[in-house]
């Protein structure tokens, strides 16, 4: 462990005074949906693995250690605490500036905020740029301490970016003239059995948005036959928080906890296995406090009914004058299985590489403090080539990676490898209001950052939505969009065959074998969904270098099934399915009535692809070469009837039309989103590329320029002067992130790359400064409110980098 200088934080980071809070933060627009605060930092854990967040203030607050669920709380017994001694004076503080709201360890001390000091106002900064946090603390200590916290997170690493892991690098300097004895304790709450759903078939109900919901409580404070012990090896020493073990098979939330650090000569290690976090915390302080030690105390008796229990360890050491030190601290995790419904159990991808018995937080800490400088070299192998460029915005790159958070606390599942599935099967929530995965209308914007980073990943999504189309679930279900305008018949099937499923499922039922479950609207008439696969396909299939034609095979069949489904809405026979006057697509409170932009645009587009699949499968001899003929030919003559069509129904000369039916005069901030994809995919353009440009304009001036100054991003449908058609509309006078990140992505592409940085750049401030960051909303508003927190969709901002670099 040779002594090292702190490395540079780089300058891309989101940051915030450690403590400082908002004036005004964007609150949440219904009463509803979820709003924890703004007090979210970037997570820690590997995809699928479950993770945790941790705030600016310093708090440990999200657990995200169940798939699929959300537990937003300060667990105040998981905390970094320092002790620092020079001359005969000394101090010790807990690092949070949040004090426990119940009372609980009124025995410490806790870190000053930035905005309450005495002597001066700031007393550190947090950084974020994803995988990597850092708290840089300042004014308080004589020594200047930094941690940098990550997980082994990088760009086509199939296996330790499954890990839940954790590693915080401390990063010690004596600035002074005399030395400094320092010491660095991690506490953690035994908090085994916690992480699973109490309910264990719980009643899905129709929140008043009209979207299923049901309730998650988890078994929080349930520690009785949990017990900790201390472990070691030469080089190593930690504790593991486990449970007493049952003769049954590992269930939902079995399983272990372990802190760990690195054994020095140079560097004294101190330990308490079991002391009790609901109390005054005077175990640990009263001796840490004191000389930075702990009393080396080991007991491994099990919790009792309503008994807490924590461990804790500290490393102390000296600094002489002008000395630095570098020291690890690890946080594993090991809970294998998730359960949806009640007996049916994945276990997680990283079961791969360690066993399936909940009892390997231990070996994984282990290999996280061999592995952690090689680790932290790969991430920054893999960011630093982007981070260098100069054509891009520090702001846009800060943003770029710091939207990736969603791939670990979106909820997220990565199953253990199959035959069928070799690396896992993945998926995302749509977000945390909106609880179900990979929402498909979402993704078509969303994907894109894990189509650039973990293409296998992004191939196994679609693999299971080419299961899926071909399926059927005839049970009947209530429609919360039929039931909150009270319409006549208020069910309708959950799954048609053929029909593309909106979703991958839910939670508490079946992922990706259940799909379908969104119940707002009956998504088997949307008119999107369709052609959102087949061009996701494609794109998947040329952005990863154009050679994986089985890929295009495995899911030809769904592509076939699908636009046969989605063209029996051509109720006129003009070659485009028209949309119904009911909310049929991703804009799901949005009317469109006859031919729409949007949904016409991204069938002509489909339309193109499916076409271009079908030479290569014509050209590679798979499949039934006189069936896919037919099949193209049949395309061909959709395609040549639907695109004059197209634009003698909606072009005005200005702008397409919002649809041909409603006589709405909106100019649609996303109407072409089928022109984008069809450029984005080589395809030959659906519009005139002077219509497009026109349109673009207008698009640019009326939604984002007009709309109120241009401050929030654009609008997603106003009327040309930028004022409302319709004053109580919801998503029209929304600004929806991820719809701003395409759009500015067709900007890119259309050769308006300022106005593209000026849009994006209105969204991310808007975010980064208002309490949004690390849970990016679908929705916010010009009144300061938001809508769907954690959202999918924003991870579109690697749409606008994709383009740039084409």
């Amino acid at each position: 462990m040779k002594n090292l200088l702190s490395s540079i934080i780089p300058p891309y980071t989101w940051n915030r005074p450690i403590g400082l809070g908002w004036d005004n933060p964007y609150t949440v627009r219904y009463a509803s949906n979820i709003d924890d605060g703004p007090w979210h930092g970037m997570p820690l854990g590997g995809f699928g693995a479950g993770c945790i967040g941790r705030s600016s203030r310093g708090d440990f607050n999200l657990w995200h250690i169940d798939g699929g669920e959300h537990t937003f709380k300060n667990i105040p017994a998981c905390q970094f605490s320092v002790f620092e001694s020079h001359g005969s004076s000394s101090q010790a503080y807990a690092l949070s500036t949040q004090v426990p709201e119940d009372g609980s360890l009124a025995a410490w001390r806790w870190y000053p905020s930035s905005q309450q000091a005495a002597e001066t106002s700031h007393t550190g900064t947090y950084h974020a740029l994803y995988p990597r946090s850092w708290f840089v603390y300042e004014n308080v200590f004589k020594a200047q301490l930094t941690c940098e916290q990550f997980s082994p997170i990088w760009a086509n690493n199939y296996k330790e970016t499954s890990y839940p892991v954790a590693i915080f690098l401390w990063k010690a300097h004596n600035p002074t003239n005399a030395p400094i004895t320092l010491s660095i304790m991690l506490a953690w709450q035994n908090m085994v059995g916690w992480f699973t759903n109490a309910l264990k078939s719980p009643e899905v109900k129709i929140r008043d948005d009209g979207s299923p919901v049901y309730e998650y409580q988890p078994r929080l404070g349930e520690s009785q036959g949990n017990y900790n012990q201390l472990v070691e090896n030469e080089q190593y020493l930690g504790c593991l928080l486990s449970q007493v073990a049952r003769n049954a098979p590992v269930q939902e939330g079995d399983g272990s906890w372990c802190i760990a650090t690195l054994k020095h000569p140079q560097v004294e290690v101190f330990y308490h296995t079991r002391w009790n976090p609901a109390g005054t915390g005077d175990e640990l302080w009263q001796s840490f406090a004191r000389d930075g030690s702990l009393p080396n105390y080991v007991d491994a008796t099990p919790a009792a009914d309503n008994t807490q229990i924590g461990a804790a360890i500290a490393l102390r050491f000296t600094l002489q004058p002008g000395e630095s030190l570098e020291l690890p601290f690890v946080l594993a995790w090991d809970f294998p299985v998730t359960e949806f419904a009640t007996g049916v159990n994945y276990h997680r991808r990283y079961t791969d590489f360690f066993d399936r018995s909940g009892e390997n937080a231990w070996a994984i800490a282990s290999t996280a403090l061999t592995e952690y400088q090689n680790w932290r070299s790969q991430i920054q192998s893999w960011q630093q080539p982007i981070l260098d460029r100069e054509d891009l915005p520090a702001w846009f790159k800060m943003a770029l990676f710091n939207e990736l958070y969603d791939l670990t606390s979106g909820g997220t599942l990565w199953s253990a490898a199959s035959e069928l599935d070799p690396i896992g099967q993945f998926a995302v929530l749509e977000c945390l209001d909106y609880r179900w995965y990979e929402s498909l209308d979402v993704r078509l914007y969303g994907s894109f950052a894990l189509l650039m980073l973990f293409p296998e990943l992004e191939k196994s999504v679609m693999r299971a939505f080419a299961r899926a189309i071909p399926q059927s679930d005839d049970r009947q279900r209530v429609i919360g969009y039929y039931y909150t305008i009270g319409a006549d018949t208020t069910t309708a099937v959950r799954k048609v065959a053929g029909a593309t499923p909106h979703d991958l499922g839910a939670p508490n039922e079946h992922v990706w074998e259940k799909t379908n479950y969104t119940c707002y609207q009956d998504c088997n008439l949307w008119k999107d969904l369709g052609s959102d696969f087949v061009l996701q396909v494609y794109r998947d299939f040329l952005l990863t270098g154009a050679n994986d034609v089985q890929f295009l095979a495995d899911c030809w069949d769904a592509i076939v099934q699908t636009l046969d489904y989605l063209k029996t809405f051509d109720l006129d026979g003009d070659g485009i399915p028209e949309n119904s006057g009911a909310p049929d697509q991703t804009f799901d409170d949005w009317r469109l009535q006859g031919v729409s932009a949007y949904c016409g645009g991204l069938w002509l587009a489909a339309l193109e692809a499916a076409i271009a699949i079908s030479d290569i499968l014509l050209e590679s001899n798979l499949g039934d070469l006189r069936v896919l003929a037919v099949q193209k030919s049949t395309y061909e003559t959709w395609l040549q009837q639907s695109r004059p069509i197209y634009e003698e129904k909606l072009w005005n000369g200005q702008y397409y039309r919002l649809d041909s039916e409603s006589g709405s005069d909106v100019v649609m901030a996303d109407q072409l989103c089928g022109q984008f994809y069809a450029r984005l995919l080589g395809l030959s353009d659906i519009v005139d590329s002077d219509r497009a440009l026109s349109a673009l304009k207008t698009v640019y001036d009326a939604c984002f320029l007009k709309f109120q100054n241009g401050q929030f991003g654009a609008a997603n449908g106003v009327l040309p002067d930028g004022s409302p058609e319709n004053p109580k509309a919801t998503h029209p006078l929304e600004v929806w992130t991820g719809i701003n990140f395409g759009l500015a992505a067709f900007l890119v592409q259309m050769g308006m790359q300022d106005e593209a940085w000026r849009l994006t750049q209105a969204v991310v401030q808007q975010m980064y400064n208002n309490g949004l960051q690390f849970r990016t909303p679908e929705a916010i508003t010009a009144s300061g409110t938001f809508r769907a927190s954690t959202y999918l969709r924003a991870m579109a901002i690697w749409a606008i980098y994709l383009v740039i670099g084409q």
